[in-house]
């Protein structure tokens, strides 16, 4: 079960790193004030009307929206205070430690039974609690 956990999250965080280094842009092409065709990582589409590329009262607009992801994955210690590394020493030795295994403790007297009583004890030698 641990390692199954273990393999998801792994999976997950490759995933995560994959995704946030992916840059792409998404084109979009008005009409008007109405969007007429979006296109991610190719040319959108146009109305048919020619842009004119002289005049600035064309009703038809382009617009380009680029989403950059991220360069520069390694980052330094360094850069961490120390109330940042006090709080990332504390946050993994507990991580560590909520997964730990209580079924695998040993309790040293669990095969042995306990002794069979032949005679009451506080009875035969007379010591009682007042």
């Amino acid at each position: 079960m641990k390692k199954a956990f273990q393999h998801s999250i792994s999976v997950a965080m490759a995933f995560l790193v994959l995704f946030s280094t992916f840059s792409f842009t998404v084109d979009k092409h008005f009409c008007g004030s109405f969007l007429v065709d979006k296109a991610i990582f190719s040319e959108a589409k146009t109305c048919g009307m020619q842009m004119e590329t002289s005049t600035e009262d064309s009703c038809c607009t382009n617009e380009k929206v680029a989403v950059e992801g991220q360069d520069e994955l390694k980052h330094q210690f360094d850069s961490l205070d120390l109330n940042q590394q006090v709080f990332l020493a504390g946050f993994t030795y507990s991580y560590i430690y909520i997964f730990k295994d209580l079924s695998k403790e040993s309790f040293p007297f669990k095969d042995y039974s306990p002794p069979l009583l032949v005679k009451d004890i506080q009875l035969t030698d007379q010591v009682f609690l007042i």
